[in-house]
C-alpha cells in the first residue's frame, strides 16, 4: 500500500466519521418532526427558518441540531465528588467509538474503482463506497455491536449513584439477552448466503432480497436491534419513572451528548445492517441497465459514477424507511415492564431465532432451487410469526363491566 493509498484511507475515515455525526444531528430533527406530526404537537420550527412574504416560514427548525450542539457544548460540566474520575471520563468514549467504527464493513453503495473495478462490485473488486471489505465482516459487526454495552455499564458504575448503577446493570442484562437472538437472526442470513462477507451477502441478493426467505429472521433482527440500542419500547435502562434517567443521570454537557450521539448513530447503523442483510443493500431495480447504458454511450468512468451515486441514494432511502419505522414505533408503543422485556427476549425471540436457523438449514438442503425454497421459508416464517404473536400477544380483559344508566334524581339520592 502506497502513501497515497494511506492518505485516501485516512480521508475516507474522517469523511465517514463526520457524515455519521451529521446524520445523527439531523436524525434528531427528523425524529422530533415526525413525533410532533404523529402526536399532534408543534415540534422545532424556530431555529434557522427562511422568512417568506406573507409571514410564512420555510425550513423552520433546520438549524435546531446546531443550536442543540452549541447549548450542550457550553453547558456547565459537573462531576460527582465520589465518582471514579478516570473511568467516569472515558465511559462516553467507550459508548461512542463502537458506534462510529461499526460502519467500516458496511457497503454504502457500489462505485467501482481501481484496476479490478467491475460493475456490481463483486467480492474482490474495488468499491469506493465501502471502507473495508473483509471476508469476516459479519463477525466484525457482531463484535463491535456487542462491546457498546461496556460504555453504559462502566458509566453507571463510575457515577457512584445507585440509580445509575441499576441502569448499567439493566443495560448489561438487556443487551446480553437480546444479543443471542440478534446473532442467530444474522446466522440465518449467513447460511442463506453461504458467506460471512457483507459484500458477498449483498451480491447474493441479486433479484431476490433475503427478506423473503428470511422473513422470520428479519422480524427477530429488527426487534432485537431495537432492544440492542435501548430504544423505546425497550428503553428500560433510562426509565425516568424508575431510575431518574438511568446510567447517564450524573453526566452533563458534552459527556451526556456523547451518550446521546452513540445511541442514535448505533440506531442508524443497525438500520443500515438490516438493509445490508435483508433488503438487498444498495441494490435497486433498474440501476444496472441504466449504468450499462451510460457506460456504452459515455464511457466506463461515467457509468461507474452514475451507478455509485444512484446505489448510494437507494441505500439511504432504505435506511430512511427503516428509520421512520423506528420513530413510528417510539411514538405509538408504550414502554414495557422489565419482566416483559426478559420474557420477550428469552422465551419468544430466542426460540424463534433457533427455529429460523433450523428451518433455513432443512429447507435449503431439501429444496435446492433458491426461489422455491425461499417461497416455502417465507410462508412458514409468516405463519410462525402470526401464530406466536397471537399466542403471546396482549390478552383482552376477562372482567365484565356493566354500565348502569341512572336518572338525575337517582344520582342525587345516592
Amino acid at each position: 500500500m502506497s502513501i497515497l493509498d494511506v492518505i485516501i484511507l485516512i480521508v475516507k475515515c474522517l469523511v465517514l466519521a463526520l457524515a455519521t455525526t451529521t446524520a445523527f444531528a439531523y436524525f434528531t430533527l427528523f425524529e422530533r418532526l415526525v413525533l410532533a406530526r404523529l402526536q399532534n404537537r408543534v415540534g422545532p420550527n424556530r431555529a434557522g427558518y427562511i422568512p417568506l412574504p406573507g409571514g410564512r416560514r420555510l425550513l423552520g427548525g433546520f438549524l435546531q441540531p446546531a443550536a442543540d450542539a452549541i447549548k450542550l457544548f457550553f453547558k456547565e460540566e459537573i462531576q460527582p465528588a465520589l465518582a471514579d474520575k478516570w473511568v467516569y471520563i472515558v465511559a462516553p468514549a467507550f459508548a461512542t467509538i463502537p458506534a462510529l467504527i461499526i460502519w467500516a464493513t458496511i457497503p454504502l453503495g457500489c462505485w467501482p474503482v481501481g484496476d479490478n473495478a467491475a460493475l456490481g462490485c463483486p467480492a474482490g473488486s474495488g468499491n469506493f463506497l465501502q471502507l473495508a471489505e473483509v471476508n469476516i465482516g459479519i463477525l466484525y459487526l457482531l463484535a463491535v455491536t456487542s462491546i457498546g454495552v461496556y460504555g453504559m455499564a462502566i458509566a453507571g458504575w463510575a457515577s457512584n449513584n445507585k440509580y445509575s448503577m441499576l441502569g448499567g446493570i439493566r443495560a448489561t442484562a438487556q443487551v446480553l439477552s437480546y444479543e443471542l437472538a440478534l446473532g442467530l437472526a444474522i446466522l440465518g442470513v449467513v447460511m442463506q448466503a453461504e458467506s460471512f462477507s457483507t459484500t458477498e451477502i449483498v451480491e447474493r441478493q441479486a433479484g431476490w432480497w433475503f427478506i423473503v426467505p428470511q422473513f422470520l429472521g428479519f422480524v427477530v433482527f429488527i426487534t432485537a436491534a431495537t432492544a440492542e440500542v435501548v430504544r423505546a419500547p425497550f428503553d428500560l435502562v433510562e426509565a425516568e419513572q424508575e431510575l431518574v434517567g438511568g446510567y447517564n443521570t450524573e453526566f452533563s454537557s458534552m459527556k451526556f451528548a456523547l451518550f446521546f450521539m452513540s445511541e442514535y448513530i448505533k440506531l442508524i447503523a443497525m438500520n443500515a445492517i438490516a438493509v445490508t442483510l435483508f433488503l438487498g443493500g444498495w441494490r435497486f431495480p433498474g440501476l444496472r441497465p441504466l449504468a450499462e447504458y451510460v457506460t456504452a454511450n459515455f464511457g466506463a468512468g461515467w457509468g461507474n459514477a452514475v451507478f455509485g451515486v444512484l446505489s448510494f441514494v437507494a441505500f439511504l432511502l432504505k435506511v430512511g424507511v427503516l428509520s421512520f419505522v423506528s420513530v413510528w414505533v417510539r411514538a405509538t408503543v408504550p414502554r414495557i415492564r422489565y419482566d416483559q422485556l426478559m420474557n420477550l427476549g428469552w422465551k419468544v425471540l430466542l426460540p424463534l431465532a433457533l427455529f429460523n436457523v433450523a428451518l433455513t438449514a432443512v429447507i435449503n438442503v431439501l429444496v435446492p432451487d433458491r426461489y422455491i425454497s425461499g417461497a416455502i421459508a417465507f410462508v412458514v416464517g409468516l405463519i410462525t410469526f402470526v401464530g406466536v404473536a397471537s399466542l403471546t400477544g396482549p390478552r383482552k380483559s376477562t372482567s365484565q363491566i356493566t354500565l348502569v344508566k341512572k336518572s338525575a334524581s337517582e344520582v342525587v339520592k345516592t
